[in-house]
């Protein structure tokens, strides 16, 4: 290699890291939002529910660098095939942080409403649990992407049953509470799409365990994702300001 292709490579590589290193920023907001919106629901903090929303600003802005950054990248670098991988991959992983971080503020915003509405017993707990499963999904999806680590990738794929179960298992109990008093109608359509924001988190943290072992291997799995059967998957209704989440949330 001549020198002058070792400081185009060196340059590629100072580049590459930098993006990365953005993603990784971006993981840890996102994680953090996750928590957040979950603990501001159960315990009906309008304060905390508020500052995820006004959070979510950052997250969408450090969406768009990484997808300037990569674009000014893949123009000025020209990357070779490999190289060109791990380019894109960072793009769709960035995509799908952008959406979780969405239906994190989506979730804030249901807490403002749900914090003047009856309380429906266990319904914050249950959804806390669920939330914690898919913040360790994401952890673990984003910690396989810095280590390159496949097996990890492909159990955090694995544990995206576990959610749906969970989701499934929800819808009952609040279809349940629905039927049993029409006056809990509104707090549990409230918290089923609450619920339903919270599942989508975890296809999205799937997501990017498969664009980890796309990177890893050159393909993404042939086999499809495992899920339960009996997965609901209703259409929301819209949220205001939040398109790019609602467009996932339909299923």
């Amino acid at each position: 290699m001549s020198t002058s292709d070792r400081h185009i490579a060196s340059a590629f590589d100072r580049d590459l890291e930098t993006v990365q290193a953005l993603v990784i920023k971006m993981g840890g907001l996102v994680e953090t939002a996750i928590v957040d919106a979950a603990t501001a629901l159960e315990a009906r903090d309008d304060e905390l529910a508020e500052d995820v929303r006004r959070r979510d600003r950052a997250v969408d802005a450090l969406e768009a660098q990484v997808n300037e950054e990569a674009a000014r990248l893949i123009a000025l670098r020209a990357p070779n095939a490999t190289d060109l991988r791990v380019v894109l991959t960072v793009i769709k992983i960035a995509g799908s942080l952008e959406r979780v971080g969405d239906y994190a503020k989506n979730i804030a915003k249901r807490t403002n409403v749900l914090a003047h509405m009856p309380v429906i017993d266990g319904a914050g707990m249950a959804l806390r649990r669920m939330s914690s499963t898919v913040e360790k999904m994401m952890k673990d999806a984003l910690d396989s992407y810095v280590h390159r680590d496949a097996a990890l990738a492909a159990d955090v794929r694995a544990r995206d049953l576990e959610v749906d179960q969970m989701y499934n298992a929800l819808f009952r109990e609040f279809l349940t509470y629905m039927m049993e008093d029409p006056r809990n109608i509104t707090t549990c359509m409230h918290l089923h799409f609450i619920a339903k924001n919270i599942e989508r988190m975890g296809d999205h943290a799937t997501s990017i365990a498969e664009q980890v072992l796309y990177l890893v291997s050159g393909a993404l799995p042939e086999e499809p994702r495992p899920k339960s059967e009996s997965v609901i998957r209703p259409s929301i209704p819209s949220e205001p300001g939040g398109a790019a989440a609602d467009r996932g949330a339909m299923g």
